[in-house]
Parts: C-alpha cells; structure tokens; sequence
C-alpha cells in the first residue's frame, strides 16, 4: 500500500470509524444506550433502502439462506453486538472501547472451530488468542476489580466474541441478495431488535430523551457517516489493495480513537492502555501470520500465491480453513462487519462500531 490515493483511502477509513466511537460518547451523556444504538442503525437502514431503489437493487430475499442470512446479521453482528458495546461503553473511554473491540479477530479461530466442521485451528492461533485475552485482562484489572469499568470491559469484551460468534456463523449460509439489499434488511432487523431491547429496559424511555445539538448530531455522524460512509470507503479501500492491506485498518482505529478521545473529550491515553493494545496486536499477528508474511513478500515484490481453500474473514481477516466452501458468505469487519457472497474472497462489510 505505497499509492498515495490507497493511503488516503486508509486514513481517512481510520478516521470515520475510529471518530465513530468519539461520537458514541458524546451521545451517551444525553441518550440512553440501546435507544441511541437503534436510532443509529434507524437512521443507516433509511439510507441503505435508499441506496437500494436508486441502484434499482433488487430488495426482496431470493432464497431461504438469503433470510437466515439478514437475521443471522440483523440478530448477532448488529442488534446483540452493538447494545453490548453501547452498554458497555457508558462505563470506560472511547479509547479503550475500542482497543477492547479489536480483541473480535483474534477470537474468531476458536469459534469458528466449534461452528464450522471444515476449521482446523493452528498453534498460533492458539498463542494469538492467549496473549490477545492477557491484553483485555491488563486493561480490565488496570480499572479496578468488580467497579464499574471493569463491567463495561466484560460488556465489551461480549460484544466482540458476539461479534466473532455471528460473523463464523454466516458462513453457513449462501447470498444470492444484492449486497446493499442485505445491509439495509440486517440494519432494519438489528434495529428492531435494539428498539425491543430498549423497550425492555427498566431505565430507557423516550419521554427522558434529551433532545439536544449533541444528541441529535451523535445520531447522524454514525448512521450516516461511520456507518454509510464507512461502509463506502471499505469497499473503495478493498478493492485497491486487498482484504490483508485493508485489515490492518483494525488496528489503527484504537489510535485514531484514543487521539479523539484525548483531544475532544479529554480522555487520558495511559501506560496500561498501551501495554493492553500492543499484546492484541501481537495476538492479532500471530493468528494472521501466514497472511501477513504474504504482505511483507508482497511488499518486496515477490509473487505469493493465494491462500487455496476457504476462509473466513473476520475485520479482514483470513482464517484458513480445510475445504473450500462455495458461495458462502465471507465476513469482514474492518469496524464495518458483513457477509459477502464469497465469489471473489473479498470481505464485505454492515456497519462499523
């Protein structure tokens, strides 16, 4: 990635969804978390069905995977994953939510071992996910034992093994619907339940809605802009450099959210937060190694050949697994998660944290 356009592509990605969890906290002081979750996704849903009658996209599921599919995203990858991060993140920075969040891919072999009968898992995955899990810990005992942060951090961490656990789960299912067809049914479904949630929580209520600048602002920055335009920019990013270039965009989102956070709304970048980061990203190196030593050759300007069999793609990422799959959908989440129909390998994203 050295063409000056693919590195603009890169920051600015970072950027939009790294700020998304900056907005987040702004909209936490004036609205209740799984309300404010639902109107973001409101708000994508509006947009993604938009997109869908101007592209002239067809709408209505083709198959009985094409529905399993929207509910499988809808259920886990947007409604259950985003109240546990919105819940979750009432209680620690922004910065730290999402440093917490990048802990999804390095869970993902483990899961997908349980889920999938065609995974193997590989001794650095297993290492990986050790030294990953010890970052989460550090940062979680840095706040305090049993307080408040440390509950935020066990929502989060929820929110990523959620989130792992419904993108290996979409591997069951093949996609004949247009892509932007199933982000807008999975973002109204995951919406729907976000509402239900709401509804159901003794202390959320749209009467207490403190309708201000802030709140009405934090809505439209993330359904329209870290969740539609991310969304955009992925796939724009994707296509230039690859799913293993545009991986590492998951972990210059924390960065980009720790410099937010500290220059907006004050929040301190501590030692244990750095020391917490770095050990998810050497997890996340050691279960992407074989990708990753790909890049480096890559780099160099060796030919690599590509990884044969099927994958699953978690925020980029590939997980190598023992017999290629046909048509199933391969999931990202470069903070932008989804299903893809799994033609061309590359990853295809439903919204961003």
């Amino acid at each position: 990635m050295t063409n000056t356009r693919d590195v603009l592509l890169f920051g600015l990605l970072a950027v939009v969804w790294g700020s998304g969890f900056t907005a987040i906290e702004v909209g936490l002081d004036s609205l209740p978390p799984l309300l404010f979750a639902a109107f973001r996704f409101d708000t994508a849903a509006l947009v993604f069905f938009a997109l869908v009658v101007a592209s002239g996209a067809r709408l209505r599921p083709g198959s009985r995977d094409d529905i399993w599919l929207v509910l499988t995203t809808g259920v886990f990858l947007i409604g259950a994953h985003f109240a546990l991060l919105f819940l979750g993140q009432r209680h620690v920075s922004s910065s730290v939510a999402a440093i917490v969040l990048s802990f999804a891919p390095i869970v993902t072999p483990a899961i997908a071992l349980a889920v999938l009968p065609f995974h193997r898992i590989r001794a650095t995955d297993v290492l990986g996910l050790l030294v990953g899990f010890v970052g989460v810990a550090a940062i979680a005992v840095a706040g305090g034992s049993l307080g408040g942060r440390f509950a935020g951090i066990a929502l989060l961490f929820g929110a990523a093994v959620t989130f792992a656990f419904g993108s290996v789960l979409t591997q069951r299912f093949s996609r004949t619907l247009p892509l932007v067809s199933l982000q807008a049914w999975s973002m109204l479904v995951g919406a729907a339940i976000l509402h239900v949630g709401s509804l159901a929580h003794p202390s959320e209520a749209l009467s207490g809605v403190d309708w201000n600048g802030g709140a009405i602002a934090a809505i439209a920055y993330l359904g329209v802009v870290s969740t539609v335009g991310g969304f955009l920019l992925y796939f724009a990013l994707l296509e230039r450099v690859g799913p293993t270039n545009a991986s590492l965009v998951s972990y210059a989102t924390p960065v980009i959210a720790a410099v937010f956070g500290a220059a907006l709304l004050g929040e301190p970048i501590t030692v244990v937060m750095a020391l917490g980061f770095a050990l998810i990203a050497v997890g996340f190196a050691l279960c992407q190694i074989r990708p990753l030593w790909q890049l480096v050759r890559g780099l160099w300007g060796s030919r690599h050949a590509p990884i044969e069999g099927g994958a699953v793609r978690v925020r980029g990422n590939e997980y190598v697994l023992e017999e290629p799959t046909l048509e199933r959908s391969r999931v990202s989440t470069g903070q932008g998660y989804g299903p893809s129909n799994g033609r061309n390998g590359t990853a295809q994203p439903v919204a961003d944290d």
